[in-house]
């Protein structure tokens, strides 16, 4: 994704700032810091959250944050007399205020992607992702997404592509994440379904296929069993019906509080215990340049405190009840020696759903990656049931 603006361009997955055509030397906060205000240019961002998803949550003192907001002045060409572009709202916080265009860099041949908003029936903002032409097919948000940084993401961009190409594809941000709203009323399963009907009402659609994968899946199922009549085809990977403190299991309830530990203890840095567990977990297999996105993509994504109320808010997830109340044909596709949800839990969901179609994958990984030889098959077995 490129950011434009009068005579500058943020690449955000180069990383890297030009103006006049030169690239500009700018320290990563800083980078970080004008990436943030320049895609929330819609409102002003206070001091505290600029402290979340710059500096995750840690300490910084007003003087170092002026220190920084000059250094992205300068290096836009602006300053803090003229504030053409990079405005201070007295005692409020900081707004960009000028005229940003986004891009999506594609190949020769390749679908590009548009970013638009929708509002959530509790007032949320959700920044909602389209690309290609076709049937419709809508991916439920899961842990954790930026509909920007995916899309050119060496984890999704491959597979986000592959389904562009015969559909129109649909993905979102859900509350507290990506480009969507990060101060939402509430984190909640309720607030999860309530982001979804509404990416829905703002595609357009009366018929849709829905895609589903970790926690993204209960959501798919839980809008699949309520509304029948819209719903075309269902496909879930990596899911679960049971969030971890549901599942009765004392290890599953221990998993659970291991995981917020490790989030309010290491959450956006690169060498805590947590992004070593949160990586080797989803991505065993993955390469160096993948695993280093994914540990980006939670400082980029969302804050410490969100990220714990959200993966709170799954563990507390249960479906169950509504997987027989599904109409829709199911394929349900799960790796086998995934280590975030087990294999079992995909079983039970394609035992309880009526006629729905189960297929293991040859995978340790909870995200299917472009270089395994399991993706062919994960998009073989989707690209055949869709069709």
């Amino acid at each position: 994704m490129i950011l434009r603006f009068e005579e500058c361009a943020i690449d955000i997955d180069r990383r890297e700032l030009r103006r006049d055509g030169e690239s500009i030397h700018i320290e990563p906060q800083v980078f970080d810091l004008l990436v943030y205000l320049a895609t929330h240019r819609d409102r002003v961002v206070g001091k505290d959250e600029l402290f979340s998803a710059v500096w995750s949550g840690r300490l910084v003192s007003d003087a170092t944050l002026a220190s920084r907001i000059n250094a992205a002045r300068v290096a836009i060409g602006d300053s803090g007399q003229a504030q053409r572009l990079l405005r201070t709202i007295p005692k409020r916080g900081f707004r960009f205020v000028g005229e940003v265009a986004r891009e999506s860099e594609t190949h020769a041949g390749e679908p590009g992607q548009s970013v638009n908003f929708c509002r959530s029936a509790d007032g949320v903002a959700l920044a909602v992702a389209t690309s290609g032409d076709g049937e419709v097919l809508i991916k439920t948000a899961n842990w954790l997404t930026h509909v920007e940084h995916d899309w050119s993401s060496p984890v999704w961009g491959p597979t986000f592509r592959r389904w562009s190409a015969g559909h129109r594809f649909v993905r979102y941000d859900a509350r507290g994440t990506g480009l969507s709203d990060r101060e939402p009323p509430e984190f909640s399963f309720a607030g999860f379904e309530r982001d979804f009907e509404a990416v829905v009402e703002s595609v357009g659609a009366k018929r849709f296929a829905i895609l589903g994968m970790s926690q993204g899946a209960s959501v798919a199922i839980a809008y699949a069993a309520r509304h029948p009549e819209r719903v075309t085809k269902l496909v879930l990977h990596g899911a679960y019906a049971l969030g971890r403190i549901k599942r009765d299991r004392q290890a599953d309830t221990e998993q659970a509080a291991a995981y917020l530990t490790l989030i309010r203890h290491g959450w956006g840095y690169a060498n805590s215990a947590f992004m070593k567990a949160f990586s080797a977990l989803y991505l065993p297999n993955g390469t160096p340049e993948q695993i280093q996105w994914f540990c980006d993509l939670q400082r980029t994504t969302t804050s410490p405190d969100n990220a714990i109320a959200i993966r709170t808010s799954c563990d507390e997830i249960d479906v169950t009840p509504l997987l027989a109340q599904v109409r829709a044909p199911t394929l349900v596709l799960h790796s086998r020696h995934d280590s975030v949800v087990p294999f079992d839990h995909g079983r039970r969901i394609a035992v309880a759903i009526p006629n729905a179609r189960f297929v293991g994958l040859e995978s340790a990984n909870h995200v299917i990656l472009p270089q395994e030889p399991a993706w062919a098959q994960f998009m073989a077995e989707i690209d055949a049931f869709l069709s």
